[in-house]
């Protein structure tokens, strides 16, 4: 193979590990595809630009994604102004792919906002009901290392807020890809941008609607999150507490039926009521996510228990018969089928923002 052929094959091979999340850093994606593809050492001259990997990724998003692709980046540059104006006081900035036009398939939505205390920052999210999680990442370059400070807020679209001290607000960021400095917008550019990029974007409007709808996702992880410290019951679940049973479920479920949006949530969330009444758990959850569900999906965790009295026999003749009577009667033999599989001392699990993104994308996919 051709040094140009090989340094194209790198390229690719990276931006697939990055488009499907498997690496998030270029540095690691591109080290990882030579070692793949090339049994000698590769010279870092010769490994492809982080601008060669990124015009690859966004090959990869139009392939796969389409034109949903553009109605996704349409929707995140308006819930981007929405955030904006929410954190007006931090004075935000709109950065990287949401900004620039490259985002793809989980792309978080990244803004540089300035105070020299998170802490205020983690308040007025707190005021407004955001869910978030803060972290401090320590970072070594050019061998200095600095702590950055990164707030994820968990909203119809996933936050990067990353904060810097207020007097670095005027500051001209450089790109890693580019060495150029990077693309931003404040707010009022933004709201320029979307009029000349949307011409017949009625934005209030938009934001308005968005701000009226009722996002359910910040419901199923608030209820979902307080289960890691609730222990199972040691005769029928060993594997230890209820939210890593929850996950195992959803793992069965996604192997088994990894496109049903609404067999999925029942998996993930069908002893979130045990974090609430564990006497009546089921009862609970439905209680408490009432309006939120599809008439499928509650079918599904009304029953689960019930699905685990038939198989035993003991389940009464006339709720027997309403069961077998329903369509949804084969998928809830399947989730009990999950539920006592989802029992494993050890099994790998995902996170609960890595459920409730798959299924946010899932849902994206479908239109809904």
């Amino acid at each position: 193979m051709s040094q140009g052929k090989l340094r194209q094959a790198i390229a690719l091979e990276a931006a697939r590990l990055m488009y499907e999340r498997v690496e998030t850093e270029y540095f690691t994606a591109k080290r990882k595809a030579a070692k793949r593809l090339c049994r000698q050492w590769v010279k870092p001259e010769d490994l492809p630009s982080n601008a060669e990997i990124r015009q690859q990724i966004q090959v990869f998003a139009r392939i796969h994604e389409g034109d949903r692709r553009t109605v996704n980046l349409r929707d995140m540059r308006l819930e981007a102004l929405r955030m904006m104006r929410l954190l007006r006081t931090f004075r935000p900035r709109l950065i990287g792919s949401v900004m620039t036009g490259h985002v793809r398939k989980g792309s978080d939505i990244d803004l540089h906002i300035f105070s020299d205390s998170a802490a205020l920052v983690c308040d007025l999210l707190e005021q407004e009901g955001c869910q978030y999680d803060l972290e401090r990442k320590q970072v070594v370059k050019h061998g200095e290392s600095r702590i950055f400070t990164h707030i994820h807020v968990h909203d119809r679209f996933t936050f990067e807020l990353t904060v810097y001290a207020e007097d670095q607000a005027h500051y001209v960021f450089k790109s890693s890809i580019t060495g150029k400095a990077i693309e931003r917008a404040s707010i009022r550019e933004l709201e320029e941008f979307l009029a000349t990029e949307y011409p017949d974007l009625d934005l209030d409007g938009e934001l308005q609607a968005a701000e009226a709808a009722n996002d359910p996702y910040p419901v199923y992880r608030m209820l979902l999150l307080p289960l890691e410290n609730v222990p199972g019951s040691p005769v029928y679940h060993p594997e230890g507490d209820v939210l890593y049973h929850s996950l195992q479920v959803f793992e069965q479920a996604r192997d088994r039926r990894p496109y049903d949006e609404e067999f999925l949530l029942a998996a993930l969330l069908h002893d979130v009521g045990k974090g609430l009444d564990r006497s009546r758990h089921v009862e609970a959850a439905l209680d408490v996510l009432d309006g939120i569900l599809t008439d499928r999906t509650r079918f599904l965790i009304e029953h689960h228990m019930h699905a685990h009295d038939y198989k035993a026999g003991t389940l009464g003749n006339k709720l027997r018969r309403e069961l077998e009577s329903s369509p949804d009667f084969e998928d809830l033999m399947l989730l009990r089928e999950c539920d006592e599989a989802g029992r494993e001392r050890g099994a790998v699990v995902g996170t609960v923002d890595d459920a409730l993104n798959y299924l946010r994308e899932l849902e994206r996919e479908n239109g809904a």
